[in-house]
């Protein structure tokens, strides 16, 4: 009596879809480890807190009020009277572009309501106003 002719014998073989499903976990955890570095490269300023805060996807100018009340473009210090014009120049080519409004919370309500005049004035049709998430 053989026992032994009556056992199957398979040979190891490569399993794909486990590997498919391993290589997409990777994809995806890559995908959103991305999301987390990217870095908004503005001026620090101490932000007033929100229960709604959104980010745009796409690339905003970034208007930045430090808590002295000075104003900044991006990183660069800008007077206030050379923002419309410097605004105007990029609205006039990019209709479209957004800009965010950073201001510090101890800067005071006046200054805050100047510059978004000055926005509006040189054609801004997307402005946001940057916040921090409220904590709960």
């Amino acid at each position: 009596m053989k026992l032994r002719a009556y056992r199957v014998e398979s040979s190891p073989k490569l399993m794909v879809i486990p590997m498919i499903d391993i290589i997409f976990f990777l994809l995806v955890f890559f995908m959103m480890s991305t999301l987390h570095m990217v870095y908004q490269k503005t001026m620090p300023v101490n932000l007033p807190p929100a229960a709604t805060v959104h980010q745009e996807v796409a690339k905003p100018l970034t208007i930045s009020i430090s808590n002295s009340g000075t104003l900044y473009w991006e990183q660069e210090e800008i007077a206030l009277e050379a923002l419309r014009g410097r605004l105007q120049r990029i609205i006039a080519s990019q209709p479209q572009q957004a800009v965010v409004l950073r201001a510090d919370q101890s800067v005071e309500h006046g200054k805050v309501i100047v510059v978004m005049d000055e926005l509006k004035l040189a054609g801004v049709q997307k402005l946001a106003i940057a916040a921090q998430q409220k904590q709960r």
